[in-house]
């Protein structure tokens, strides 16, 4: 797996933002939109995926990561689940869904291959920074 440097870089969470626009612009659709409760569930979900890879991505360390890559795939099954009330209340067709559930499954599958990639290697470092010089006056002057 090549180095990646931003959240940005990566493929799952380029996918997930993917799958987040794609929610909203279903759900800014009638009656999908006036069903406020799915409505915000389902876009908190999508925005939960991409929010979960980023803020792990940053994270402290590779377990941690590790963690909120396993929260992004339980968002991703909660936003599928939410589809399916989606097709079933007729507020998406059967064509929309199996886009959005095509798109979500992909991202899972990232989700869960990545994880198991950063599994395999519990020892690797994730983060390297430039050393960055700084300086503390202690007695208040600058």
């Amino acid at each position: 797996m090549a180095t990646v440097e931003r959240f940005e870089d990566l493929d799952v969470w380029q996918n997930a933002r993917k799958l987040t626009n794609h929610v909203y612009d279903h759900t800014r659709k009638e009656p999908f939109s006036k069903d406020f409760g799915l409505r915000d569930q389902i876009q908190r979900a999508a925005v939960s995926v991409m929010s979960n890879i980023a803020e792990g991505f940053e994270s402290r360390t590779q377990s941690v990561f590790i963690d909120y890559l396993g929260h992004a795939r339980g968002s991703a099954g909660e936003v599928r689940a939410q589809l399916y009330v989606a097709l079933d209340q007729g507020y998406i067709s059967e064509s929309e869904f199996e886009t959005a559930h095509k798109l979500v499954e992909t991202v899972s599958r990232q989700l869960f291959r990545l994880i198991e990639y950063l599994k395999s290697r519990p020892n690797a470092s994730r983060v390297q920074e430039e050393s960055v010089a700084y300086q503390i006056n202690i007695d208040g002057s600058e």
